[in-house]
């Protein structure tokens, strides 16, 4: 057993260690024609005969020998006595060749007058026209196609020998529970498998899941050998660092040998890499983020080298909104979120957080960072691997800025037009405006005179002009387990949001006034970056107190103590009313379901919603 825990060997170095000591073999089986859609063929496919396998009319009209119409012209045309009457697809009789087509001939002295002479074969479909008896249909290492089907039917195919690769995937953690169930404190759903399986079946390997195996070395290598055994490779996940109940490593080693324990990328930097009985086993990290970096970066290039085709992302150039730095000597994988904004495609990162589940499901596209490189510059082009089709990146709606439950709302009314939404705060969505990175700018800032966002607006956007759209007026309050007041903040333990956020701000704005020191009040400098999450904090204990709008304590059902109402309001720039994304926006914040959606939720108020200004700052 070789154990180079953490020796982090490159990427590209991992994949051709696989390559070269244990690449998954595919089995060949056959498979009744309609169960291959989406197989990958493993011998040619050639016609069992030909189509047509006889000479069939191409029109309505007659069958005749060309011979006979020779000198045909309107000036004098020829009576066939010797024709037969055809419709499309009937089956030429021998002796004929060509087909003249109804209209162009008249019934005259019983026989068929025709004024034009015609061409040997014409209108006549040949033997084997579409193809002929042996002619290769489909090649070796074919993906079928759902058109394929229709074809291979017509040539006579009833079965079709396909390359079938197994996965066997192993779930190991005394602490996990099976998806459907809710974990109780301490317990994790298992969703690696579930999300390696998925991707597996998706490049069309069959994907095997075993029950939950508990953090015991004997299990764990009980459930390995037998997964080798009835598997063309083998994935294994958690148990891959080096707590005190990580045993995966240890068992592939007794079973085989690892090859690897370590590659140099992030995350996902602790995946292991074995074999057993010639068949690579690949232990995933316990984080969702780190094991779908290996599921991309290493188990899918895996699969291509076994002769299974992988469809290609497609890389395209976007400009970074955000400076990206990172370790030399380490691949990093970013994932972000690309749209299309006055005229060029920009790009954001996500929460690198390696537990952070909902990146994945924001992001449409990943930035590779290389080892070399200490990073991005803001502002720089960037290569991005789409996980989605260009089109849908080009037509996505971003918005950036300050955080509200609603936004979630107005993203699904909007659908299926793609909305991406990243919480900054208020100035950072100005910001955002400013520099052209995002559509929209969710705002609610308080200025000194008592007025919301114009303020910031001509302080930061001098010289443009900027359209407000106010989405609703909303409370905002303390939330607590207690019923806590703004007058004792300063008595219990607070968690508070971002800098920069309209919410910091009116928090700041309300000390003042009441002439509270900060630094007085425990957890001030302790930040979130949504409504939600301090919401949640309070509700999971991790603070008495903190300040959100109403619909957040009313989605944890946690107190709500009003501290004052704000107008919430969508800064866009006003040359981009006409796109039809930003249409669709206006049009739903006016509508009447909207409005019905705000009074059914905590703390709005509508009456001046879907109102506009136009500043010429």
């Amino acid at each position: 057993m070789v154990s180079r825990y953490l020796s982090l060997i490159p990427l590209e170095e991992a994949i051709e260690l696989i390559r070269r000591h244990c690449p998954p073999v595919p089995q060949v089986i056959r498979v009744p024609l309609i169960e291959s859609v989406g197989r990958v063929t493993a011998d040619p496919i050639y016609a069992a005969y030909s189509v047509p396998e006889a000479h069939l009319s191409a029109m309505d009209g007659i069958a005749v020998s060309s011979r006979a119409t020779h000198g045909a012209t309107d000036k004098h045309p020829i009576i066939l006595l010797d024709a037969v009457r055809v419709n499309t697809g009937n089956v030429i009789p021998s002796g004929y060749d060509a087909v003249i087509m109804i209209e162009d001939v008249a019934f005259e002295s019983g026989g068929y007058a025709i004024r034009k002479a015609a061409a040997p074969w014409q209108h006549i479909r040949p033997v084997g026209e579409d193809i002929a008896q042996s002619e290769m249909v489909l090649p070796r290492g074919h993906r079928v196609q759902s058109h394929d089907i229709g074809a291979l039917a017509a040539y006579g195919i009833t079965d079709v020998a396909v390359l079938s690769l197994s996965a066997g995937l192993i779930p190991t953690g005394s602490e996990l529970v099976a998806h459907g169930t809710r974990p109780k404190p301490g317990q994790v759903v298992e969703s690696n498998c579930q999300m390696a399986a998925a991707h597996l079946r998706s490049l069309g390997v069959r994907a095997e899941i075993t029950p939950l195996v508990p953090d015991e070395p004997d299990r764990i290598r009980e459930a390995l050998d037998a997964a080798v055994s009835a598997h063309d490779m083998v994935i294994i996940s958690a148990g891959s660092s080096k707590g005190t109940k990580d045993y995966t490593a240890q068992v592939v080693g007794e079973l085989g040998e690892v090859l690897v324990h370590g590659v140099g990328i992030k995350p996902g930097k602790p995946v292991i890499i074995g074999v057993i009985r010639s068949k690579p086993v690949i232990g995933l990290p316990g984080y969702p983020l780190s094991a779908l970096t290996v599921i991309r970066e290493i188990i899918t290039p895996v699969i291509r080298n076994a002769g299974i085709p992988v469809p290609s992302r497609e890389v395209i150039e976007a400009e970074l909104t955000r400076t990206l730095a990172s370790d030399i000597g380490t691949d990093e994988f970013v994932l972000m979120t690309t749209g299309h904004v006055a005229g060029r495609l920009i790009t954001t990162p996500l929460s690198r957080g390696a537990g952070v589940q909902m990146s994945a499901v924001r992001s449409n596209g990943v930035l590779r960072i290389p080892a070399d490189t200490e990073g991005f510059e803001s502002g720089g082009q960037v290569p991005i691997s789409l996980s989605v089709p260009k089109e849908e990146v080009e037509a996505g709606l971003i918005l950036a800025g300050s955080h509200d439950p609603i936004l979630d709302r107005m993203a699904d009314l909007l659908a299926p037009l793609p909305v991406h939404s990243a919480h900054i705060g208020s100035m950072g969505g100005i910001l955002a405006l400013k520099k052209r990175h995002c559509h929209c700018a969710p705002m609610h800032l308080l200025a000194p005179d008592g007025t919301y966002n114009v303020r910031y607006l001509e302080r930061y956007l001098a010289g443009e002009e900027v359209t407000l759209v106010c989405v609703a007026e909303r409370e905002q309050g303390i939330v607590s387990r207690d019923g806590i007041t703004f007058e004792e903040l300063d008595s219990v333990s607070f968690v508070n949001r971002q800098k920069g956020s309209g919410t910091r701000m009116l928090l700041d704005h309300l000390l003042k006034e009441r002439r509270i020191d900060p630094s007085t009040i425990s957890g001030y400098d302790r930040e979130m970056t949504t409504h939600l999450a301090v919401a949640l904090a309070v509700a999971s204990g991790e603070a008495d107190a903190g300040l959100c709008v109403a619909s957040a304590a009313g989605i944890v059902g946690l107190p709500f103590v009003p501290v004052g109402t704000e107008r919430y309001e969508i800064g866009i720039m006003t040359d981009d009313l006409d796109d039809p994304r930003i249409r669709s926006l206006l049009e739903l914040i006016e509508s009447d379901a909207f409005r019905t959606i705000l009074n059914e939720s905590d703390g709005y108020r509508t009456d001046a919603t879907g109102i506009r200004q136009t500043l010429s700052l």
